[in-house]
């Protein structure tokens, strides 16, 4: 039986650019998003690169039944997903009050419960094969609270914990899981969460997607448990850990603000 390794949010930045790291490592891929025209392109592309099957599934996570309907036909086919890679995210952002409610839920049936049922639905098939790998995309948002983009941060900190805590359950059965925690990345992100990062588009805060999709690839092969790219987000991660958590919410609040147009 074939391995694969599954991609959600799959047809651009860190999702696309990991897809063809792994592609370039000769990893089988089956890609997941929303946009068919997008993904048919990749699937052809990736294939006709590196000589991997790539396969293509169109999927609203946001849709429960939809994706009821990915897993059933993954169970019921003959791929052995080897390695789950949940990238596909979603952001408000602005004062959460004053959000609409259904984009509100769209963003934590993609951030949350869409990830936690693809973890629980093919970790219990990596289990029973005593081995697989399953990454969680999450962002050094996960380390702190983030007033104006309230709901966001608590879905990447939701994120977090709940890989590292998978991570030790799993541990004895085979099924390694790490979480990746990026910070900000060139992508289609920030339009999406109607944010405006003009002030940092060009500095080197802003990684590009092939960066920190190489740099995950790596630490996969290591099995690294948490992964945050660059020595500059490793440092925003470490930082609220050592003030007061008063002072990291207004210190938070004060940065976040201004992208958000609140």
């Amino acid at each position: 039986m074939r391995s694969y390794a599954l991609i959600t949010g799959a047809s651009s930045g860190i999702g696309l650019a990991l897809a063809e790291a792994l592609a370039r490592r000769g990893r089988n891929l089956i890609l997941v998003a929303r946009r068919r025209d997008a993904l048919e392109s990749i699937a052809c592309e990736l294939a006709q690169r590196f000589g991997v099957e790539v396969l293509f599934r169109l999927c609203d996570l946001s849709e429960p039944l939809q994706l009821s309907g990915l897993l059933l036909e993954l169970e019921e086919g003959q791929w052995h997903v080897d390695l789950l890679v949940n990238n596909a995210g979603l952001g408000c952002a602005g004062p959460f009050l004053e959000q609409d409610w259904s984009r509100e839920l769209e963003q934590l049936e993609v951030n949350v419960l869409a990830l936690t049922r693809l973890c629980h639905a093919l970790g219990q098939r990596m289990a029973e094969h005593g081995s697989g790998q399953i990454l969680n995309v999450a962002s050094v948002a996960a380390f702190q609270p983030g007033p104006w983009m309230s709901s966001y941060y608590a879905s990447k900190a939701y994120v977090l914990n709940f890989s590292e805590g998978l991570r030790e359950e799993l541990r004895n059965r085979g099924v390694r899981v790490s979480v990746l925690c990026p910070g900000p990345t060139h992508s289609a992100f920030f339009r999406a969460a109607q944010m405006d990062v003009t002030r940092i588009a060009g500095s080197k805060l802003m990684m590009s997607a092939e960066e920190v999709a190489l740099i995950t690839v790596r630490a996969l092969e290591k099995n690294r448990a948490i992964i945050i790219p660059g020595w500059r987000n490793r440092l925003l991660a470490l930082s609220p850990r050592l003030a007061p958590r008063w002072l990291v919410r207004k210190l938070s609040a004060r940065l976040t603000r201004p992208f958000t147009g609140a």
